[in-house]
């Protein structure tokens, strides 16, 4: 499998008000989830948009595209998915994990912890009839040359995949970050003192050293269509 062979889908989109854009002005942001065909199998990061309360659909006004048209737009369907990745928990990143009923979906146990303790999610979209949790308590190799990262930051239980290619690595950073823009100020924070500025400077995340250490050579997002290449 090569880097390019990783694919993106389209799970839709959604307007994120003017009171969380920083802007004063709506935006309009895509939902992308990622497939890859791996040694362990065929994995997915990300389901979708799920079904929300009238006060959610009011605030964001989602267009969803179900995650069964999503991947027969790229030549694939539910029943090839092994494994499933969320990067986290909110309803934007978990509508369509109940087609995948029997199958492991992989979250962090903190994460799991916090949804289930109300106010967070919608519960019918992680305890669904027939889901299969499994449970991460850090980082961790999911199939061969797959590699779950907590990447705390916009959730404390969000996580990346680095998924090994035989041309290099790819980082799906879910929602590590909102936009490609926002990593490449976090590498160039991890480069400073080697690029020879001085203090004081911006500390990165503390999980993008680990990241960096993959070797990179593409980095993908779940709400920006924009890819980072070192």
């Amino acid at each position: 499998m090569r880097v390019e062979d990783v694919v993106r889908i389209d799970l839709g989109t959604f307007v994120r008000p003017p009171e969380e854009t920083g802007t004063g002005r709506p935006r309009i942001e895509p939902v992308h989830g990622y497939v890859a065909r791996t040694a362990g199998g065929v994995l997915l990061l990300d389901t979708g948009l799920g079904a929300a309360d009238e006060e959610t659909e009011a605030w964001y006004r989602p267009r969803r595209v179900p995650v069964q048209q999503a991947l027969a737009a790229v030549g694939a369907t539910v029943d090839e998915v092994d494994l499933v990745v969320n990067c986290h928990l909110h309803f934007d990143h978990i509508g369509g994990n109940p087609a995948f009923a029997g199958r492991p979906v992989h979250c962090q146990r903190r994460e799991l912890d916090t949804a289930r303790a109300g106010g967070y999610t919608f519960p019918e979209l992680v305890d669904f009839p027939g889901a299969r949790d499994e449970l991460l308590d850090g980082e961790a190799e999911i199939a061969p040359g797959v590699h779950v990262v907590p990447t705390p930051g916009h959730v404390d239980g969000h996580q990346s995949v680095v998924v090994e290619c035989d041309d290099g690595s790819l980082v799906l950073a879910g929602q590590a970050h909102d936009t490609a823009s926002q990593w490449s100020a976090e590498v160039l924070a991890a480069s400073a003192s080697r690029l020879g500025h001085q203090p004081p400077l911006p500390i990165p995340s503390p999980w993008v050293a680990r990241l960096l250490e993959f070797d990179p050579r593409r980095v993908v997002f779940a709400h920006d269509a924009a890819v980072w290449i070192p």
